[in-house]
């Protein structure tokens, strides 16, 4: 009888961690979170503008305005940012005839992204108060505009402000995507030190911790917000 095969003999080579070596890259990786946090304000703020805009224009009564708002959205959503990312650097400078840094196609791109999912939780929450609020403020004197901005956004933005700040939690995590245009945000400058070091696995665990630390408090916020505002209701 044949006897059990035996695994030949041999040392079991075991990866070595050496996160000293991250100490010699801390300005990079302070210099790319700075980046990733500025792009982060920008793109939320922006975003915010783009979709409380088009969340609107899909409520006029004039219905080419609501096409080409729900285009719009439709667009963004159904399209991967990183195609939209690239287009934008590569294709629209060659469409329109201008140049066109690698931070501003990266911003213009991410706020677009962004305020369509914008655009829909705005419009959302304006559609989730109930008519007869605008109604009786018509029926007080308001005009239309005076009473979508006394009455009823007031309203909405109660019920707005979680998947708001859900979304500026993803559009933060959107922001890692712009290292493929050579924007110098936190992923870039880990995947400059990986190369330089030839430490990827501690470098690209940093990363991640970063990311961590400043996304988890933020789940935890809007977890409360939610839970505070489910109270109140």
């Amino acid at each position: 009888m044949a006897g059990r095969h035996v695994p030949p003999a041999g040392p079991h080579r075991m990866y070595q961690w050496d996160f000293g070596i991250l100490w010699g890259y801390r300005w990079l990786f302070v210099n790319g979170l700075w980046v990733t946090l500025a792009f982060t304000a920008a793109i939320v703020l922006l975003g915010l503008a783009v979709g409380l805009f088009s969340g609107l224009l899909r409520l006029s009564r004039f219905a080419p305005l609501r096409w080409l708002s729900q285009a719009y959205v439709e667009v963004f959503r159904c399209t991967p940012i990183l195609v939209q990312l690239v287009w934008f650097y590569y294709a629209l400078p060659i469409l329109a005839g201008i140049e066109m840094m690698a931070t501003t196609a990266a911003v213009l791109a991410l706020s677009l992204y962004g305020g369509a999912f914008y655009s829909e939780i705005i419009r959302g929450g304006i559609n989730s108060i109930e008519a007869g609020q605008s109604e009786a403020a018509l029926a007080l004197g308001m005009t239309p505009n005076q009473a979508m901005r006394r009455i009823v956004l007031p309203q909405a933005l109660k019920r707005m402000v979680p998947p708001l700040m859900n979304q500026s939690i993803i559009q933060l995590k959107n922001t890692s995507l712009v290292s493929v245009l050579a924007v110098p945000d936190l992923l870039y400058q880990g995947q400059a030190a990986a190369h330089d070091s030839y430490r990827p696995l501690e470098i690209y665990t940093l990363i991640a911790v970063i990311y961590f630390v400043v996304l988890f408090p933020l789940t935890l916020l809007v977890g409360r917000l939610e839970r505070r505002l489910a109270r109140a209701d």
